[in-house]
């Protein structure tokens, strides 16, 4: 089975401001909002969706190629991509300009303030899909990066026939109603999270129900309340409990990381509500370390988590 995760790549720059930023922000004085905030530290990691999601595929054994565009400064990440399990070859380079760079400064109550510069990232819409002759039966995820790709990559998955995720994801308030409604009409599965489709529907004028009921199934994530899987036909709703933690050390990444788990589960054609699980176990590992891209483990390791979460599955043989 292949799988094409498209998105961003970036270089996150990690900080950590040692207080709340509700404290800071006046709510009468917003309309001349001048605020800054003094960071306890900066770290530069691997990032970008596409990145950390392929990063989640990798980590449960899968090799999926990556499509998207990057700068000159790309070379150590590519490399690196392919020492973990990752095809890169579907990255367009830009000599010209830099890897996007996502700016993300997290408060102590884990709320964000995040910058995104896009770089090379607008050249992914010149990436033709279809020159990579994939498999008919390939899952593709259209996830966030510059708008004009993302409905690039939507309508090369209606015209070549492939499944395809619609994640709109931190992109939703860049995308447009008829961006965000051509991404949904076609998808074989949404993700997003409550906020994100709040946004959605002032976007569209639709009702958030409405909007969940477009593709055949839907995951809302709900934070530490886990997720909601919708499902079109018959109307059914299953909800999946957020996994157990050691402890929340950065939630950057953690949605990339249940949607690679989302999209290993689909591919697999494994039971809704294991993927679910499955999901909900690849988003813990990653907010149990900073970075996005920090944490490993086996599918061993996470086959025995799996059970001390929720139970056995007889489905969970497909992770070897």
């Amino acid at each position: 089975m292949r799988t094409v995760v498209t998105g961003s790549l970036a270089y996150d720059y990690l900080m950590t401001f040692p207080g709340k930023f509700q404290d800071h922000i006046l709510p009468d004085q917003l309309h001349r909002l001048t605020v800054s905030f003094l960071v306890d530290g900066m770290k530069r990691m691997r990032g970008g969706v596409a990145g950390n999601i392929a990063y989640t595929l990798a980590l449960l054994g899968d090799r999926p190629l990556v499509v998207s565009a990057a700068g000159q400064d790309f070379s150590a990440y590519a490399e690196w991509m392919k020492s973990v399990g990752i095809d890169p070859s579907g990255i367009k380079i830009v000599g010209t300009d830099f890897t996007a760079s996502c700016f993300i400064n997290t408060d102590q109550t884990n709320n964000q303030i995040v910058a995104f510069y896009p770089g090379a990232a607008s050249a992914a819409r010149d990436v033709d899909m279809g020159s990579f002759r994939l498999p008919k039966d390939a899952w593709v995820v259209v996830s966030p990066t510059d708008p004009g790709a993302m409905a690039k990559h939507v309508a090369d998955c209606k015209q070549l026939g492939l499944k395809y995720i619609f994640d709109p994801g931190k992109q939703t308030p860049r995308l447009d109603k008829h961006q965000i409604l051509d991404g949904l009409q076609g998808a074989a599965v949404m993700v997003g999270n409550e906020y994100e489709f709040s946004l959605m529907a002032k976007a569209t004028g639709k009702s958030e129900a409405e909007l969940i009921a477009m593709a055949p199934i839907t995951f809302v994530t709900r934070s530490e309340r886990g997720s909601t899987i919708y499902q079109r036909e018959g109307e059914k709703q299953l909800a999946i409990p957020a996994a157990k933690i050691s402890g929340l050390a950065d939630p950057t990444g953690a949605g990339d990381a249940f949607l690679g788990g989302v999209m290993y589960g689909l591919s697999r054609g494994l039971p809704l509500d294991v993927t679910g699980r499955i999901a909900a176990l690849t988003a813990a590992y990653c907010i149990e370390h900073k970075g996005c891209q920090e944490h490993n483990y086996t599918t061993d390791a996470l086959r025995r988590r799996y059970v001390e979460n929720f139970g056995d599955a007889p489905a969970l043989t497909a992770l070897r």
